[in-house]
């Protein structure tokens, strides 16, 4: 775990490229034929950070074109399309040699003084140790009550902990993004008899088009963090879901949003 955790570190140090407001990152060594969507969003951020850092960053909308190659770094060219005194707007497209695979819209803001007013999330205790998962790509703490594979249907909800090892504050919204992506899909299953996220590349062939993530308040990952997921939605081929991320007193911080392929090769419904 902590090989992984360095490699993802090592993928969110971006360096300049040869452009004006354009930075290349290294790829996480997974062993994969394609890159981890997650990676590509923390870099998003990452490079938004980078290009605009007055500012932190306010959201991030992600659109997927095409696999990622792990052998070749990525390249991320920013524009900024409005540069204000509290907010900015940026795209940021993301290359590799043979085109595009990534374009992501990204807004902005500096945090503001002001009415502080959020719906009470009811948020249960900590599950103790006992229930710690394993989960692939996540080099951190994790802890669930439910499994996120079920044999037969269930709700297709999930509610994941998190808890980072030590890290710099500037970092928690890379690493949360990367969070985001990993069990979404894993969620919509969860109402699909027989089906886990297991079957990945056997039962269905699954790949993530969009995603949505939304900062509300400034956080750190190093201390526990509760990913609460709904995935409503499994039709026309893709699913779709959505999540927030609260701390232990229920404080909002973060809210995300995905659709993804999901393409079964029986054509079952």
């Amino acid at each position: 775990m902590k090989d992984l955790w360095s490699d993802l570190l090592a993928c969110l140090e971006l360096r300049p490229a040869d452009g004006d407001m354009e930075f290349e990152g290294a790829n996480q060594r997974l062993g994969h034929h394609r890159l981890f969507g997650g990676q590509l969003l923390a870099q998003f951020v990452r490079a938004a950070s980078l290009a605009c850092p007055d500012k932190a960053v306010k959201s991030v909308h992600a659109l997927f074109a095409r696999a990622g190659r792990p052998d070749e770094p990525v390249r991320y060219e920013v524009t900024h399309h409005h540069q204000g005194s509290t907010f900015a707007t940026l795209g940021i497209i993301a290359r590799q040699s043979p085109g595009v695979m990534a374009t992501a819209a990204v807004s902005m803001h500096v945090p503001e003084d002001g009415p502080d007013h959020q719906t009470p999330f009811h948020v249960l205790a900590l599950p103790g140790e006992e229930h710690s998962v394993e989960l692939d790509l996540l080099p951190w703490d994790t802890r669930a009550v439910t499994d996120l594979d079920t044999p037969k249907p269930e709700a297709p909800e999930y509610e994941l902990w998190m808890r980072t090892p030590a890290v710099e504050p500037e970092l928690a919204p890379a690493l949360t993004a990367y969070a985001t992506d990993l069990s979404l899909i894993g969620t919509a299953l969860r109402q699909v008899e027989g089906v886990g996220q297991h079957d990945a590349n056997k039962v269905f062939t699954s790949a993530v088009t969009a995603h949505t993530v939304r900062f509300h308040r400034p956080f750190r990952t190093d201390s526990w963090l509760l990913l609460r997921q709904h995935s409503p939605l499994v039709a026309q081929g893709r699913c779709y879901g959505r999540g927030d991320v609260l701390t232990e007193e229920g404080s909002l911080i973060a809210s995300y949003a995905q659709e993804a392929l999901l393409r079964f090769k029986d054509s079952r419904s």
